[in-house]
């Protein structure tokens, strides 16, 4: 979701725009398409105008999207939409890489596309383990081809097509990403996926493209959830068969995708999105200030439960280099991201980045928390000791991974505090000790040893988050 694109009502024009919708159960707008146009069927719910013979009603033509076979219990579209779940050859861990939409919006082109890729080389992210190069909105012309009915690149922006860029990316050893949009139209009002998946999914694979943002614009209004879905289970709701329409598309194809179902956290996708992407936006778009940071934190500790291999609650792009954020806060951006599992897909101007921030964004030891191949499940909200002060998010978390257990304590106030938490009030953490603390950002074991009965105070610069890891002695 980047901005909203004004539309006027089909229901009010005597003819349906060509490409536009003109059927469909629960339409109401216009149903017949222009002189030398047919509205042909692409589901029960959407019919388009493409060119072809003289205009007709949306009840005839031919399905584009996969399906599988009727379920008894079900009704409708519900019945027959894909349930194919995603590939397991990719999505396992939280995804790294970079996405051009907070840097660029619209200004995109190959130039911008890969200096970022070549970026990935030269400031060690590629080493550090980042791998996507992702293209959001605005990559195409405005519309299909009126012969294969392809999305077409904007060659103006794209001179090499998308798959001539694709093969600069995969010649550099890193993956690409694509855009597109389960609706009509995308949020900048380029041809969305809704309709055209089959084509589309095939049509991304031939370009050579590994990795999906499914974007939630321009959703006619019979596609939208007015009412509990069937059931009472939101997979069969329409939101949901939207993006199972596309994710049965793209298990049809010779290579896997990595599928990001860009939903803002509606139709309550933490419950479904595992059976149908590898993760899932919970929220509307990011912004560079330390109220989007918190709010999102807040959001996602709420469906932790919904995390674990292959299934990751999605906060959105990063904002590290952008706006006014200070350091503490980049770090702490950075941390939380990272101690919940969420794609982390940079979103700047990689070549503006300075050191420090180069040093939070590749950090080792935070990675590789992120990374782990053992543990799939987050960080969690613990209680670091017998009272805590009421906070606007948790502050104290823990969690496992292959190298031991760990506590991310965020400070939210607006002035450096003293932070304190109970070791033997650190889930996971066995034994009586001693125990060694290891300071994440610097890499350095603190000095002395800690037993189960100690408490570790520490103090924490304003919207600054401070990482340990602990391990028996």
């Amino acid at each position: 979701m980047h901005f909203p694109v004004l539309q006027a009502s089909l229901a009010l024009a005597q003819t349906a725009p060509d490409y536009g919708q003109c059927g469909g159960l629960g339409w109401d707008g216009a149903t017949t398409c222009d002189s030398g146009w047919s509205c042909v069927v692409s589901n029960p719910y959407y019919s388009q105008c493409v060119p072809g013979s003289s205009g007709s009603s949306g009840s005839s033509g031919t399905s584009t999207s996969t399906s599988t076979a009727s379920t008894p219990s079900l009704t409708g579209i519900a019945a027959t939409a894909p349930t194919t779940p995603p590939s397991k050859l990719t999505g396992m861990l939280p995804a790294l890489g970079w996405n051009h939409w907070n840097a660029y919006g619209c200004s995109i082109n190959e130039t911008k596309v890969l200096a970022a890729a070549n970026d990935f080389i030269s400031l060690g992210l590629k080493d550090a383990g980042y791998e996507y190069i992702n293209i959001d909105d605005c990559w195409p012309l405005m519309q299909r081809d009126p012969t294969t009915m392809q999305i077409v690149p904007d060659p103006s922006k794209f001179p090499n097509g998308i798959s001539g860029v694709a093969t600069q990316i995969h010649a550099l050893g890193l993956k690409m990403g694509i855009y597109s949009d389960a609706g009509t139209a995308t949020c900048a009002g380029f041809p969305g996926s809704l309709g055209m998946e089959s084509l589309d999914a095939a049509t991304f694979s031939s370009w050579g493209i590994d990795y999906l943002k499914y974007d939630n614009c321009n959703v006619p209004a019979n596609w939208t959830d007015s009412s509990t879905p069937q059931d009472g289970d939101w997979y069969n709701s329409n939101s949901a068969i939207r993006y199972r329409q596309m994710g049965g598309a793209l298990a049809e194809q010779p290579n896997p995708f990595q599928f990001d179902l860009c939903i803002w956290g509606a139709a309550n996708v933490w419950d479904w999105g595992a059976r149908v992407g590898h993760s899932w936006r919970m929220s509307g778009d990011s912004a560079p200030t330390w109220q989007y940071i918190t709010e999102i934190i807040g959001i996602n500790v709420q469906h932790l439960s919904s995390i674990n291999f292959f299934s990751h609650n999605d906060m959105d792009m990063m904002e590290i280099g952008n706006g006014a954020l200070t350091i503490e806060e980049q770090r702490t951006h950075f941390a939380a991201w990272v101690f919940l599992k969420s794609p982390i897909l940079l979103g700047t101007d990689l070549s503006l980045l300075n050191s420090t921030q180069i040093s939070i964004i590749t950090n080792s030891e935070l990675l590789a928390f992120s990374q782990d191949s053992t543990v799939g499940t987050p960080a969690a909200p613990f209680n670091a000791t017998a009272s805590l002060p009421t906070t606007s998010i948790p502050e104290y978390y823990s969690g496992e991974s292959s190298k031991g257990v760990h506590v991310f304590i965020i400070n939210t106030s607006s002035s450096s505090a003293t932070k304190s938490f109970a070791f033997a009030n650190v889930p996971g953490l066995t034994g009586s000790g001693p125990f060694i603390l290891h300071d994440m950002w610097t890499g350095t074991d603190l000095t002395g040893t800690y037993s189960l009965s100690s408490t570790f105070t520490v103090t924490v610069a304003s919207h600054d988050t401070v990482a340990y890891r602990i391990t028996s002695s």
